[in-house]
């Protein structure tokens, strides 16, 4: 049987190490040997003797999930085999955490991650209770972490001399040492003529990075679901 279907980038082969790669733009591999941790549900494929586990938060992890709406639904992949994770045809991307480094993602865009690695539900700073995923997870530890981006992601660097300002609907996340508040960018006037619909945005200041996605959340994926 002859095909482009079965070229050579497209058939998986067997891993060399545990651990998570890039399968292709699309998705990610997760050769496992022990456990890893996933979002709910992003299993497309496995091979081996594997089995899945909707994994428990812990109270105080539960409690902030249930009052923000925010937070990761996890389930724990154990055993010894090949996992194939992906979530709605959206870009992956491997980010590797050395010690002290922490990464700040949105719950939305948490693919998969190694055991080593720490996370808590943080409200952001500054943001009140005001919604628009500003109740993220911080990563800390070494380790990979995957991560889904619908788009191609805009990185943008954060300086003390350069503050950046992002819409809350398309933050990915960002250096957990940034200091996060809320700016508001429209005029009272502006508001009581209808608004420019760029009313407030989350403000990054410090040193390092802030990850956006080239459109807004739509309002049905608002839950991450």
């Amino acid at each position: 049987m002859h095909s482009d279907l079965f070229a050579s980038e497209n058939v998986v082969t067997q891993a060399s190490a545990p651990g998570m790669t890039l399968q292709n733009a699309k998705s990610i591999k997760y050769a496992v040997d022990g456990e890893c941790f996933a979002r709910q549900g992003s299993m497309v494929a496995y091979r081996g003797d594997l089995q899945f586990e909707k994994k428990g938060q812990g109270v105080g992890k539960f409690i902030k999930r249930a009052v923000t709406g925010e937070g990761l639904a996890l389930m724990a992949v154990r055993g010894r085999g090949e996992v194939w994770f992906a979530h709605e045809a959206a870009n992956c991307f491997i980010v590797e955490l050395a010690p002290g480094d922490g990464i700040t993602i949105n719950g939305r865009n948490v693919l998969c991650f190694d055991p080593s690695l720490s996370y808590e539900i943080s409200t952001v700073k500054g943001a009140g209770m005001t919604g628009g995923g500003l109740f993220n997870s911080v990563f800390t530890g070494q380790g990979k972490l995957g991560v889904v981006c619908e788009g191609n992601p805009i990185v943008i660097p954060v300086s003390p001399q350069a503050p950046v300002f992002v819409d809350t609907d398309a933050v990915v996340g960002w250096s957990a040492s940034l200091k996060t508040s809320l700016h508001r960018s429209q005029s009272l006037g502006s508001m009581l003529r209808g608004g420019s619909g760029e009313a407030v945005q989350l403000r990054l200041d410090g040193e390092g990075f802030v990850i956006v996605r080239p459109s807004e959340l739509r309002p049905e994926r608002a839950s991450g679901n």
